[in-house]
C-alpha cells in the first residue's frame, strides 16, 4: 500500500461530483499549509489521549502547534470519543475500536484507502467519529462522503463478525463548538457504496464524466486555473439581462446567492496570481509589482520615549484591557469563566441578509428596520 491514496477518502466528495478532478489534481504537487500541518499534530494528541484512556502503549507526541486553546479543543473531542467507548462497553462484551484506523476499500475501488480518527463497533452498530479542527466552514455529517466511504470499508471489514444494521456517522467541530451526527442503515451504505460510490470512483480514476463547479472545489488543487470553476464564477459576473432594464426579484436572489462565492473566488484568484510573481517571478500581462502603502513606525520605540519625556512630553502611553479572545487564550477557557465569566456578555450581532439555508433564527422586521435606523 502507498503513502498516498489514488482516490482519498477525504477528497471523496469532491471526486464524486467532478470526475475528472481526480486526474487533473495530479499535475499539481501536494499542499502542506499551517492549518494541516496543526490539524496533524491535533490528530496525533487526540489518538495519544485515547489510547492513553484504553491503556495501549503509546508515547506523547511533540509539536510546535500545541497551545492551550488547541489543546482544550482535543481533550473535548477526546472526552466525547472516550465516552462512546464506555457506552459501547455496557452495551457489548467485546466492541471493536479502532484509534486512527486504516481503512481500505481496494477491493471496491482500486487505490482507495484512508485513516478514520476513531471508530466504535458494538453488537449491531458501526459508529464513525471525525475530529474537525477548522475553525471557518462547519462541517455536516449528512451524507458525507468521507465518512460514509469509511463506514463501508468498516462495515466490510467487519462484517462477519458483527451483526451490523446501522452505521452512524459523527463529525466533532469543538473549536466551533459543533457536534453533528447522522445514522445511515447498513444496506441502505451498501447500496449507496454499489450504485453511487465504486461507479463514480471508477470513473474519477479513469478521467471521465464531466467537469462540474460547487463548493466542493474548496480544496482541489486546480481550484485556481480551472477553467470550469472560473466560467461558472464569469458567468455570474457577465450576467445580461436584455428582457427589461431593471433586475427581477429572482435575478437579484440568484446574484445573492452567488455574490460571497463570487467575491472569495475573486481573492484566492488575485491571491494565487500575487503569490506566483512574487515567488515564481510569473509576469502576468497588464500588471506589476509595486510596493503598497506603509504607515510610519518609530526606529526603536524606547529612544523615542525618552527623546520626548527629556522635551517635556510626559502623556505619551496607553494602556487597555486585552481582548476577550486574547485573555481566554492567556486564562484557558474554564478559568477564563470562572474568573471573568461574570464580567462577559454577548451583545445582539448586526442585522445580515442570509439564505434561508441558514440555521439561525430570522429576526422580527421591525427589529431589522430600527437596527438599520439606529446606523
Amino acid at each position: 500500500m502507498g503513502a498516498h491514496a489514488r482516490f482519498s477518502p477525504s477528497s471523496g466528495r469532491r471526486y464524486l461530483s467532478c470526475p475528472p478532478s481526480l486526474k487533473l489534481e495530479e499535475q499539481f504537487a501536494d499542499e502542506q499549509s499551517p492549518y494541516a500541518a496543526e490539524g496533524t499534530a491535533g490528530h496525533e494528541m487526540a489518538e495519544y489521549l485515547i489510547k492513553k484512556h484504553l491503556k495501549k502503549r503509546t508515547k506523547r507526541p511533540v509539536s510546535d502547534y500545541y497551545s492551550d486553546e488547541l489543546m482544550e479543543a482535543v481533550e473535548d473531542y477526546a472526552a466525547y470519543g472516550i465516552e462512546q467507548i464506555e457506552t459501547a462497553r455496557k452495551e457489548c462484551p467485546d466492541p471493536f475500536i479502532g484509534v486512527e484506523l486504516k481503512v481500505s476499500l481496494d477491493e471496491r475501488v482500486e487505490g482507495c484507502f484512508g485513516t478514520a480518527d476513531l471508530v466504535v463497533v458494538d453488537s449491531r452498530k458501526i459508529h464513525i467519529i471525525d475530529l474537525k479542527l477548522g475553525k471557518g466552514v462547519m462541517v455536516e455529517a449528512e451524507e458525507n462522503v468521507q465518512l460514509m466511504i469509511y463506514g463501508l470499508g468498516v462495515l466490510d471489514m467487519l462484517s462477519c463478525l458483527y451483526d451490523i444494521d446501522m452505521v452512524e456517522l459523527t463529525i466533532v467541530q469543538p473549536r466551533l463548538q459543533h457536534l453533528s451526527t447522522w445514522e445511515i442503515s447498513a444496506e441502505a451504505l451498501l447500496k449507496w457504496g454499489s450504485e453511487v460510490f465504486e461507479t463514480g470512483a471508477k470513473k474519477a480514476l479513469a478521467g471521465e464524466g464531466e467537469y462540474a463547479a460547487g463548493d466542493h472545489c474548496r480544496f482541489c488543487k486546480a481550484r485556481f486555473t480551472c477553467r470550469e470553476r472560473a466560467n461558472e464564477y464569469l458567468r455570474l459576473a457577465q450576467m445580461e439581462f436584455r428582457e427589461a432594464p431593471l433586475l427581477s426579484e429572482e435575478e437579484i436572489a440568484e446574484v445573492l446567492m452567488k455574490a460571497d462565492a463570487l467575491k472569495k473566488w475573486a481573492e484566492e484568484i488575485y491571491t494565487y496570481a500575487q503569490n506566483e510573481a512574487v515567488v515564481n517571478h510569473k509576469k502576468w500581462p497588464g500588471f506589476k509589482l509595486v510596493l503598497g502603502r506603509s504607515n510610519r513606525r518609530y526606529t526603536d520605540e524606547e529612544d523615542a520615549a525618552n527623546a520626548a519625556k527629556a522635551a517635556g512630553y510626559t502623556d505619551i502611553f496607553k494602556s487597555s484591557l486585552i481582548g476577550i479572545t486574547e485573555m481566554e487564550k492567556l486564562m484557558g477557557k474554564k478559568k477564563f469563566a470562572e474568573i471573568l465569566g461574570a464580567f462577559v456578555y454577548k451583545p445582539e450581532g448586526k442585522v445580515t441578509l442570509v439564505p434561508e439555508s441558514d440555521k439561525r433564527e430570522a429576526v422580527n422586521v421591525s427589529t431589522a428596520e430600527a437596527d438599520f435606523k439606529e446606523d
